[in-house]
């Protein structure tokens, strides 16, 4: 049988895995739309789930750098139109 300790270990391991690959995607996602939302929350997450120990630091690396690079899209489009918002035409 299990020790409760190990057993709480394992949920939030779960947890920052989940985390992870919810930067991931999360980040993913706000390449294309709603930077300005989604990059904050998958740099949360990222910092979140690898703090965690996640055995997924890979997902959460990568949820972290694409976090940045949404704000990084954020800034060139606000420098570019003046503007947070996706204009085409």
């Amino acid at each position: 049988m299990e020790s409760t300790e190990s057993v709480a270990s394992g949920a939030r391991r779960r947890r920052a895995d989940s985390m992870a690959v919810a930067s991931f995607v999360l980040g993913l996602l706000g390449l294309l739309v709603l930077n300005v939302v989604l990059g904050p929350i998958a740099l949360t997450l990222a910092c979140l789930a690898l703090r965690g120990g996640t055995t997924r630091k890979g997902r959460a690396l990568l949820g972290l750098g694409l976090g940045f690079a949404d704000l990084a899209v954020l800034a060139a489009l606000a420098a570019a139109n003046g503007t947070v918002a996706w204009n085409f035409g």
